[in-house]
């Protein structure tokens, strides 16, 4: 059920997710989801993934990218979704 709600959150974002071709949409990986969308999504698609994944799930892959060697959040994001989760998650 979440995949389906998922990949919904990918199709209405797909200017997002430019450089993925049509064929390979559905094999999105959530990391990758959570990742683009609080890199680059707006306000209503980052609550529409809190609402679909849950707020400590999101904070959960969040933490678990930005501990990784190589990470692809731009700073500001970085800092501001450390603070937002370390406070509401």
């Amino acid at each position: 059920m979440k995949s389906n709600k998922i990949k919904k959150i990918v199709i209405e974002n797909r200017s997002l997710f430019w450089s993925i071709n049509e064929n390979d949409l559905d094999r999105i990986s959530t990391e990758l989801v959570v990742e683009t969308i609080l890199s680059y999504g707006d306000e209503k698609s980052v609550k529409e993934l809190f609402d679909i994944l849950g707020i400590k799930k999101v904070a959960e892959i969040f933490f678990k990218q930005i501990s990784q060697k190589r990470c692809n959040y731009p700073p500001r994001t970085r800092h501001y979704f450390s603070l937002y989760f370390k406070k509401y998650a």
